[in-house]
């Protein structure tokens, strides 16, 4: 076992101690992140030219991107603005002129000489009596070994004191120096699958031969990424509950069947499969880490009061946490009353608690006179003591930290843990990312709800979403203006339109949480809500809503929308999750585009349900066909989860989270959309693997371990939660 652990360790050497890198190139690798000859040989190429097709400048297709080699005739500095350079490089090979341009990299001029042999690749257009690229991939011929025609060339990221061809070099000497490794994957795993090993993969990778080298080096190194992060996920989950007994539960007692008769409806069939996962689960003789995964609007939170009225069974208590005092809130008064029917005793407890109301609820909850407290953060509070804490519900737990979730955890010995998101994630997505966790999914929508239509609008149709906001208004119903307002947002005519925003440096980013907010959109929102008041809907009553009030402010806002004393609430994110109020019909949604698919269907759940059918009107500050087409897919369905697969092909996983520091975002190859099956077969092979108890498997799983912990830090109890 320590010769394999030892074979290992020559990934972890610092890449200094690779020839040719002296401390000065050290240190400019590491401005690349590359500090260990692991993370040099994971360094992969962004991308490949293939030198096997090549074509000549007087040949080559316009508006085709093509491989040319010729030689530099010329290298010019140009800087046109005091903040723009241009380095133009005029390549001759005997057949034509190729001009190419790179912007704001003003080093080529001296790296980039008069002479050089060098192929460059790119998409070739004709401007000014010349075939010009803009910022193609460039590569030296001569330097870094022979890349001549007819091989296929790595790009690398680079810099410009790392260059490709030094990058390529050091490369290589970091692939000697561990081709004697041993392959952490069982051979047993590399024959069922058909995998080469891991040296060859890392060499095929970077130095491929032919386009299926390439593709059987991704994937085998994406099976091992999984199966690391796996083995992570099951390690830190078994860490959790190493030695420590769950509490014993009673099916079916007095408090589940009471909430049970207290039930104005029936449950759904996902609901019913969930609370028995849930109930079998905290059954066991280990504490649960189970995650529930519900589309919008399809009943999570009775789910939890089950699992809520099991732990009371078990005379134990429960802790719910949610991200906002408005959710916090709107939980107690939907659950409050059914758990007042069925005799389980509740309180609620926000920052906003008054002193002594705080004071008493906590003396009570210490001895045991509370069996579920609602609350925010304000639950992790040193002085927040239960008598016996049995259950902890997170509510949209991707919006807390890890340490948040696990002193939450701290509060009772070993409790059950059900963490819940409004999230659609795909059952892959949930693999990689909560591997460590048992999964239920809730998709049915309850049959009182109607659902709701959703249209996408150009910025010049703006006008149809507001006259559907007078028509529902004028109904007695209510409406929601979401606003994202990403900057400053200049005054505008009750007529004029925003000019489109097609071209590249007026994009803004997509926008996650409130906190993505600059703070004078604060001023923006409010600007907003006094020009809708004043200039679109004077006849009604106009109110604001966002994250940067007081949370008595929010409170009362949300109240006073609620209670119909507000028509039309202008508000930002912080309406995505949980807002419950019934009498809203209408949203429209501004600057839709900013938005993610996920997001806005986390938006739009918030009309629709009552007993009337929703209107969301997702309008666009652009005619761009690409940003208009990605929203028609909202029009198109109503499946959080199908609405997820599609922003997973156009995101990455931790901007659909929200949550950009999740162990898998270390993984480098996987593609969630086309590694479905991969996926698949890393988590039963972790789980297989983990339960070998031989002294072989328990060998395999020590070094796989360890492989896992370089990768994703050490597995703690704390990466249990996914964090």
């Amino acid at each position: 076992m320590q010769d394999r652990l030892a074979a290992t360790l020559a990934f972890d050497a610092s890449v200094s101690a690779l020839t040719g890198v002296s401390s000065g190139r050290a240190a400019a690798f590491l401005h690349l992140g590359i500090e260990t000859v692991r993370d040099l040989v994971q360094h992969y190429p962004r991308r490949y030219i293939d030198m096997t097709r090549l074509d000549t400048i007087e040949h080559a297709p316009l508006g085709e991107r093509v491989t040319i080699i010729g030689e530099v005739h010329e290298v010019v500095l140009k800087r046109p603005r005091r903040d723009l350079s241009l380095v133009e490089v005029t390549v001759v090979d005997g057949t034509g002129t190729l001009i190419v341009t790179f912007f704001k990299q003003p080093w080529l001029q001296r790296s980039i000489r008069q002479g050089m042999r060098v192929g460059v690749s790119g998409e070739l257009e004709f401007n000014y009596g010349y075939k010009r690229m803009k910022s193609p991939f460039l590569d030296v011929i001569d330097e870094g070994g022979p890349m001549l025609a007819g091989s296929i060339i790595p790009v690398h990221g680079a810099t410009e004191k790392v260059s490709a061809g030094i990058m390529r070099k050091v490369i290589r000497a970091a692939l000697a120096s561990i081709q004697g490794c041993f392959d952490p994957l069982p051979l047993r795993l590399r024959t069922r699958y058909r995998l080469m090993s891991r040296a060859a993969a890392l060499a095929s990778i970077h130095f491929p031969q032919t386009a299926d080298d390439i593709a059987q080096a991704k994937r085998r190194l994406a099976y091992e990424e999984l199966l690391l992060l796996e083995m992570h996920l099951l390690a830190s989950a078994r860490s959790f509950t190493q030695g420590k007994a769950a509490h014993v539960h009673v099916f079916d007692g007095p408090f589940s069947r009471a909430l049970s008769a207290a039930l104005p409806f029936s449950l759904t069939d996902d609901q019913l499969r969930a609370v028995a996962d849930i109930q079998g689960r905290m059954a066991t003789d280990s504490a649960m880490s189970h995650l529930l995964l519900g589309d919008v609007g399809t009943g999570k939170t009775i789910v939890a009061a089950f699992a809520a009225a099991a732990a009371a069974d078990a005379r134990a208590q429960t802790l719910m946490m949610a991200p906002t005092e408005v959710l916090a809130s709107q939980y107690a008064r939907a659950l409050g009353p059914l758990f007042d029917a069925a005799g389980i005793t509740w309180a609620l407890l926000t920052g906003s608690t008054p002193d002594a109301d705080r004071r008493d609820m906590l003396a009570l909850l210490e001895s045991g006179h509370i069996d579920v407290l609602f609350g925010t953060h304000a639950l992790i509070e040193p002085d927040v003591v239960c008598h016996d804490c049995g259950l902890v519900i997170v509510d949209e737990q991707q919006r807390f930290g890890v340490r948040q979730r696990a002193d939450l955890l701290a509060k009772g010995v070993l409790p059950d843990a059900l963490y819940m998101t409004a999230t659609p994630i795909p059952r892959t997505l949930a693999l990689a990312l909560y591997g460590n966790l048992s999964l239920s999914y809730l998709k049915d929508m309850p049959e009182n709800r109607p659902g709701r239509t959703t249209h996408v609008l150009g910025f010049r149709e703006r006008g149809r979403a507001y006259d559907a906001v007078r028509a529902a208004c004028a109904k007695g119903r209510q409406a929601f203006v979401i606003c994202p307002l990403v900057g400053t947002k200049p005054p505008r005519d009750e007529g004029a339109h925003p000019r489109p925003r097609d071209d590249e440096a007026d994009r803004e980013p997509f926008i996650d949480s409130f906190d993505d907010l600059p703070e004078n959109n604060v001023r923006a929102a409010e600007a907003e809500a006094a020009f809708l008041q004043a200039k679109v809907f004077k006849e009604f009553r106009v109110g604001l809503l966002h994250g940067k009030m007081k949370p008595a402010e929010k409170e009362e806002a949300m109240a006073r929308f609620r209670e119909g004393g507000i028509d039309v609430l202008v508000a930002t994110t912080v309406v995505e999750v949980g807002v419950d109020v019934p009498n809203a019909t209408c949203m429209v949604v501004e600057d839709a585009e900013r938005f993610g698919l996920s997001q806005l269907h986390q938006l739009r759940g918030r009309v629709g349900r009552g007993g009337m059918r929703g209107e969301v009107y997702l309008v666009a500050a652009t005619s761009s066909d690409e940003a208009l087409e990605r929203l028609s897919a909202m029009e198109a369905t109503d499946d959080g989860f199908e609405l997820a697969e599609r922003d997973l092909a156009l995101r990455r996983e931790g901007d659909i989270l929200g949550n950009r520091q999740h162990g898998a975002s270390a993984l480098k190859l996987v593609n969630i959309m086309r590694d479905g099956a991969l996926i698949e077969a890393a988590h039963a092979d972790a789980a297989e693997l983990a339960d070998d108890d031989s002294e072989e498997g328990k060998a395999v799983s020590a070094l796989l371990l360890h492989e896992a912990e370089v990768v994703f830090g050490p597995a703690t109890p704390d990466a249990v939660l996914g964090g």
